[in-house]
């Protein structure tokens, strides 16, 4: 049946919420105060017609917009669209109690993202298709532009498409190709080639490495293990500049990775040590021990190489002593943080609970806390207050433009 609904708001995944006596139905890519027609089924609406579109609404620039999964609000115009990213973050907070002014959003430009995830299929004539999923769907949507992608990535899409091709050998394969744009070149790291027959065959890895050597592609490994390294990916984190591990985690977004580094930094000036918790391969590590010496700690053994090795490129900073500690299972407590007088953590997206627990028996002064995931973080802020820190400033970042996905970094005094 064909219903027609107001939109009251945006929801915390990007869709449209309209608010029914059965209750709220999601109707995806709409705006508030848009009047839409379509089918409900369970809970959402279908066919989706704007029948009084927004003031907000603009024209979407991708050629995939409403099919691709990657975009669901690139309709929405700047302004709001950050208010809107500010207020879901309020909101998180909100929820546990926590009452505070929330800066304006960071915006990240179009162009900019050095990190795509690229899925393969096989197309109607047998040749390696590369795109992303559509929404709420395993269906792929075929892509040769993407609006959010540094064009070099995008310049490549014909090239990595050939270099898929070897990991669809097997029938049940679904690989995706995590693409970063390094210093040195393309680094690819394949994921999701079925294993259980036997994995790719030595045909064709020979087969990706030839591709990768055709398209100069600075190393091609699988699920983390190199095939062919022509080149060691390197980026530069402050005044270092760090061999990437292969597969190993990296900010999307320069600019972004920039606004947080710099938020870190100027709210540890003066500290006479530092703890950089979750530290990954140093992206924080390095800007941070311009200022004072820094204790990193990170469950990744490849990534504390990685940040080690960098030490050998840095100029003009103090002492950084680095270890692979799961920080989950063993976080640092107050005895192997002792001296440190501002602690930086930059967890995943469950958080660090564990190991905010630990940080109201330390000397620390100040705490600044990235996260990925307002929920996670809103609950260990929550924590860090009950401590006796107080909550200075949080700064929503815009690293994955248009989604609904948002980051944040705050400041915390004891």
């Amino acid at each position: 049946m064909t219903e027609t609904l107001t939109i009251a708001r945006v929801g915390g995944q990007g869709d449209g919420i309209a608010e029914t006596p059965a209750g709220p139905v999601f109707a995806p890519l709409t705006l508030p105060g848009e009047t839409v027609r379509g089918v409900v089924r369970e809970g959402r609406l279908e066919n989706v017609e704007i029948l009084t579109p927004s003031p907000e609404r603009i024209a979407p620039v991708s050629p995939n917009y409403g099919d691709c999964g990657g975009c669901s609000l690139q309709h929405w115009a700047s302004e709001p669209y950050l208010e809107w990213k500010r207020e879901q973050v309020r909101f998180a907070l909100a929820r546990h109690g926590i009452d505070i002014e929330v800066e304006p959003t960071v915006a990240s430009p179009p162009a900019s993202r050095r990190r795509l995830g690229l899925h393969a299929r096989r197309g109607p004539d047998g040749r390696a298709l590369l795109g992303f999923k559509a929404r709420k769907s395993w269906r792929l949507v075929p892509v040769t532009a993407c609006p959010v992608a540094d064009p070099r990535l995008v310049a490549a899409f014909p090239a990595l498409a050939k270099i898929a091709e070897p990991f669809l050998e097997h029938p049940k394969s679904a690989p995706t190709l995590h693409v970063t744009w390094t210093l040195d070149g393309l680094d690819i790291d394949v994921t999701g080639v079925e294993r259980r027959s036997g994995g790719l065959s030595r045909d064709a890895q020979m087969r990706a490495i030839e591709a990768a050597a055709e398209a100069d592609v600075a190393r091609l490994s699988l699920t983390g293990e190199t095939l062919v390294m022509a080149r060691q990916p390197r980026v530069a984190f402050g005044p270092a500049v760090v061999p990437l591990p292969a597969g190993g985690f990296l900010q999307a977004v320069p600019e972004a990775e920039q606004a947080m580094v710099e938020r870190a930094v100027a709210a540890v000036k003066g500290s006479k040590k530092i703890a950089d918790l979750f530290c990954g391969a140093g992206a924080f590590t390095f800007p941070l021990a311009t200022v004072a010496p820094v204790l990193a700690a990170d469950a990744s053994a490849p990534g504390i190489e990685a940040l080690k090795a960098g030490l050998k490129t840095a100029k003009g900073i103090k002492t950084i002593e680095a270890q692979a500690r799961d920080l989950f299972r063993r976080p640092l407590a107050p005895y192997d943080l002792r001296g440190c007088d501002a602690i930086v953590m930059d967890p995943p997206r469950a958080g660090a609970i564990e190991q905010t627990g630990q940080l109201a028996g330390t000397k620390a002064e100040r705490i600044v806390y990235v996260s990925c995931n307002p929920t996670t973080f809103a609950r260990d802020a929550r924590v860090l207050i009950d401590a006796g820190f107080r909550l200075e400033t949080v700064t929503p970042i815009d690293q994955f433009l248009w989604s609904a996905h948002v980051e944040l970094v705050s400041v915390f005094r004891r």
